[in-house]
């Protein structure tokens, strides 16, 4: 699909994609093509430069059919954030017109354009799956050449990145009663397969053997047993950094049911899960010299006379107590075993990601991930790698005092659910009562793992998110 060739206006392509500034910066070879016209039509405003304005033009000497003209605006505008989105608009328009032969003049943007591009057509071009009785017609890929002296290792890292956030929006948008926890585990298994990845599935009979009680509270009103799904890839001698994601398939809320409105959508409660999936299909295809371990829990979060209660008290694999205040707290439970499992690979960190609460909404909005920490240098490898890909996170205060609202029962060590002011702290904090001394960093995607309208980059709907910026950061650990 992707090509390369060196930059030559004489060759013949379908459409050239261009950027374009200033008229007097205008290529002499560019310019050729119309005639010398360039500079007038900038001028005449019949070619617009301002920022991120595409403008197709057919050319006047038929070698090339058209050019499609990317305004570069000024250039502070040049940021690596604003051509990935120039780039996600160039690509919907190849799809949507069907283009078929399209070469991108990269030296005419910014450094590393070719992995911003390849990252950005495979996000910009998804299309969530479907169950409609029609089938959808087969699409014909585009050849795309990519003009400039570029390197083939970025061609393929841009595009394993956008792929790895497909897989995650795919698995996402799927329904509870085809994605539960046992076709997730296929779904790893065969992942891991085409990758050369390790895998181990613990089955139910294996969780309560190790005391996993707090995961297999959360499942106890299933018909479907859980799955806690291990992925090891492998690219160096070294420990591994542990990436750990909420597999809940579908949440009622449990008999601390959710509204009829709120209920709807707890398909995505997996989003952690998917994440985790997205960033191993990433790696798989970069093949980084880092060692990961991904781990998820999987289940459902369902209702029926055998289903965990409120006031229920559990104990959780590290030997804990748990007092259930609330079985809509339920992702912090199966969070709980995980990342407890996650310690016996002795990992020099732990990422743990979750669609944990509604709390990180109310603080944060839609478009930034609120995190916890217990190590600043950890926390601080992940926000230079987030902009870098524009996935905005936020630091949430780790105080004494919200531990303690953690630890506060009568009846037991800890407690589910402090209260509804600063839950979101808390449905944090619960978890690093399991991660030790360990550095730890806990991402809430409650509020980014979807969005509720398409963008440059990608439709509405399951938005991978913290795929690529988990896959930046382990791609440059520096620990």
């Amino acid at each position: 699909m992707y090509q390369i060739a060196q930059l030559n206006w004489t060759d013949t392509y379908e459409t050239i994609v261009v950027g374009v500034g200033a008229a007097d910066s205008i290529d002499e070879g560019l310019d050729t093509l119309f005639g010398g016209r360039v500079k007038a039509l900038i001028q005449s405003g019949d070619l617009s430069t301002k920022t991120g304005e595409v403008t197709i033009l057919p050319t006047f000497t038929g070698e090339t059919a058209r050019v499609l003209f990317v305004g570069l605006g000024q250039r502070n505008d040049m940021t690596t954030e604003n051509v990935r989105n120039w780039f996600g608009k160039v690509s919907k328009l190849i799809k949507s017109r069907g283009l078929k032969d399209v070469a991108v003049a990269l030296d005419t943007f910014t450094d590393g354009a070719a992995r911003i591009f390849t990252e950005a057509y495979e996000m910009a071009t998804y299309a969530h799956p479907t169950y409609k009785s029609a089938p959808k017609e087969a699409v014909e890929e585009p050849t795309i050449t990519l003009l400039g002296d570029v390197d083939q290792t970025d061609i393929d890292a841009g595009a394993a990145y956008g792929k790895g956030v497909n897989v995650a929006r795919t698995l996402t948008m799927m329904p509870a009663n085809i994605l539960t926890a046992e076709t997730l585990a296929d779904y790893a298994v065969e992942l891991a397969k085409r990758h050369d990845f390790k895998y181990r599935i613990l089955e139910k009979e294996e969780m309560e053997g190790l005391g996993m009680g707090a995961l297999l509270a959360v499942n106890q009103g299933s018909t479907i047993p859980p799955k806690l799904i291990v992925l090891e890839y492998r690219g160096a001698e070294e420990a591994p950094i542990a990436v750990v994601g909420k597999g809940v398939t579908f949440d009622t809320g449990g008999y601390s049911i959710k509204p009829k409105d709120g209920i709807v959508g707890m398909k995505g409660d997996m989003g952690g899960a998917a994440t985790v999936l997205g960033l191993f299909e990433t790696l798989g295809l970069t093949r980084p010299k880092r060692n990961v371990i991904g781990i998820i829990g999987a289940t459902d979060n369902m209702i029926s006379g055998d289903a965990f209660k409120p006031d229920d008290v559990i104990t959780a694999m590290n030997g804990k107590t748990i007092e259930v205040l609330n079985t809509d707290a339920e992702g912090r439970l199966v969070l709980a075993d995980a990342v407890t499992f996650a310690k016996t690979y002795e990992p020099k960190a732990i990422i743990d990601v979750a669609t944990l609460t509604g709390g990180v909404l109310v603080a944060l909005g839609t478009d930034v991930t609120g995190c916890l920490t217990n190590d600043d240098t950890l926390y601080r490898s992940l926000e230079e790698a987030s902009r870098e890909t524009n996935e905005l996170v936020w630091q949430m205060p780790y105080f004494d005092v919200f531990i303690d609202k953690v630890r506060k029962s009568e009846v037991a060590d800890l407690n589910n659910s402090p209260g509804r002011f600063g839950h979101m702290i808390f449905g944090g904090a619960f978890v690093g009562e399991f991660v030790g001394d360990t550095p730890w960093l806990h991402l809430d995607i409650a509020g980014t793992s979807e969005r509720a309208a398409a963008n440059d980059l990608g439709p509405k709907g399951p938005t991978g998110v913290m795929v690529r910026t988990l896959a930046r950061m382990i791609e440059s650990w520096e620990r």
